[in-house]
């Protein structure tokens, strides 16, 4: 988490302390367990690199496989007995010593053809099984095309979040632990504003949702609002290294590989120092803020363990939203409803509903054993969370009991976002991954991650942004860079 001096090496550290723990792949049809020659103790209990969906589609061909191998041993278990039975017949009728070794024969002849008809419906089964192994790992390792296509370099420290404009002109927002929030031409990757109003780190930027108004919320204890004005440069052609490489494919890179990135924000770029307005309530970091829909109101989330509502105008406090145990991690609005839903280090997530004046109802949401790192509205009536015990769960709002989808990693959730007219989920790590996944917990692709392209720290935030032509998800983290990458959607659907 970011600290108040804006050095995000403490936090790095505490990152780094959580041990690694492999994935139980569970098998849920009893049937089955009670066919297969493992016990259900050691197939949970086995570690293993595959992801969830593989081993499980693993395990249900495997089944398969089995049954037929039983099919066939109850073929070869009647055979036998017309065998024996004919034998017996034989012994019966008195035949000859002489008779008896021909019909034997035939009988072997018979026996021996059967076999031979066994052994072909079992390589015949083999090869189908093993083709739709293949198969699965193909439609894993090959579902989407994810091409680099712009990084975006000078920050002089880790960056905590990433956003997109919602008004013209479309920009791309960074909060660093620098103390400053930039703002990006996403198609040259220029620095057109700088912002240093903080005097701590800049732990989140929202934009407003039809003004070219930015809410920043800083380790200072406060929150600013700032008005840009930005004139676009002329986009330059997408240059011919990007690579498409599949979501699968990835060359390992350690932290030593990375090139040493210092601050390229030009000296001509605006800088603005003094905030619109600035919200002053919390006694502590303020770690999140975000716009109610309309953007006349504000919200933030504090490690003072509450979250504030403001009155943008007036910079007056509306109300204070008290309840967490321990520091709030987070804070999200609905798109079309006056909605807040805020997350906690004490492993749950509050839904505040604003709806009727007269009435500030609240719900809490327990499902996490660990930190809820983030917690964010889809359009309906879902609500996405993830938590540093490894696992992102999908919720209903009218059914808070337990979630109705949970996604298993290898490593904690930061800052999710997703794409909300694809219902796409973007997963960062803290071991350097971004992944992908539907709304019912389907893995569908990795970005690449090599020497050459990708993260080389912790990615701590995304955000999609559906109807930019170039970039359509973009992600920031602690080695001081945000990346914009085009995902080829439909084909990732289509895999699906």
């Amino acid at each position: 988490m970011p600290t108040e001096s804006g050095s995000c090496s403490t936090a790095r550290q505490a990152k780094q302390k959580r041990k690694s723990h492999s994935l139980s792949i569970r098998r849920t049809n009893s049937s089955e367990q009670e066919r297969t020659g493992l016990p259900r103790e050691m197939l949970e209990g086995q570690d293993s690199k595959l992801p969830s969906s593989v081993r499980t589609t693993l395990l249900e061909l495997f089944g398969q496989i089995e049954r037929e191998f039983e099919n066939l041993y109850i073929e070869n278990l009647e055979l036998r007995r017309e065998i024996d039975t004919l034998n017996e017949r034989l012994a019966a009728e008195g035949q000859a010593i002489d008779g008896a070794e021909l019909s034997k024969g035939q009988l072997k002849t018979k026996a021996s053809h059967s076999t031979s008809q066994l052994s072909q419906k079992l390589k015949t089964t083999y090869k189908a099984s093993t083709s739709k192994i293949v198969s699965s790992f193909k439609t894993t390792t090959s579902r989407a095309v994810c091409q680099l296509v712009k990084e975006y370099i000078g920050h002089r420290d880790g960056i905590w979040d990433v956003s997109v404009a919602r008004t013209q002109p479309v920009v791309l927002g960074t909060a660093s632990a620098d103390h400053t929030a930039l703002l990006w031409s996403i198609e040259t990757g220029k620095c057109l504003v700088k912002y240093t109003g903080h005097v701590g780190s800049v732990n989140s930027i929202k934009f407003h949702p039809s003004e070219q108004l930015a809410l920043t919320a800083s380790g200072d204890q406060t929150a600013h609002i700032w008005r840009y004005v930005v004139q676009l440069p002329t986009p330059q052609p997408v240059a011919e290294t990007s690579q498409q490489i599949s979501g699968e494919d990835e060359i390992e890179c350690s932290d030593k590989d990375e090139p040493d990135i210092d601050g390229d924000v030009s000296s001509d770029c605006p800088t603005i120092r003094v905030p619109l307005t600035s919200l002053k309530s919390h006694q502590g970091v303020v770690i999140a803020a975000d716009w109610l829909v309309g953007g006349k109101q504000a919200v933030t989330a504090s490690w003072d363990r509450t979250a504030n509502l403001y009155d943008v105008e007036t910079s007056e406090l509306v109300h204070s939203l008290t309840g967490h145990d321990q520091e709030l991690t987070h804070c999200c609005t609905h798109p079309t409803q006056r909605l807040v839903v805020t997350s906690s280090r004490d492993t749950t997530f509050r839904l505040w509903d604003f709806r009727d004046p007269s009435i500030h109802s609240v719900n809490v949401f327990q499902g996490h054993t660990d930190t809820v790192t983030s917690a964010v509205f889809t359009v309906g009536d879902n609500v996405v969370s993830g938590s540093d015990d490894r696992t992102v769960k999908v919720w209903d709002l009218k059914n808070m009991r337990s979630p109705i989808a949970t996604i298993r990693t290898d490593s904690a959730i930061n800052r999710i976002n997703v794409c909300v007219g694809q219902k796409i989920i973007a997963l960062p790590h803290d071991n350097r991954q971004v992944r992908l996944f539907d709304m019912s917990g389907v893995r569908l692709a990795r970005l690449p991650r090599s020497s050459r392209q990708g993260h080389r720290r912790m990615v701590c935030c995304s955000a999609w942004s559906e109807d930019h032509p170039i970039c359509n998800l973009f992600t920031c983290g602690f080695d001081r860079q945000a990346i914009g990458w085009n995902i080829n959607i439909p084909a990732l659907l289509q895999e699906k």
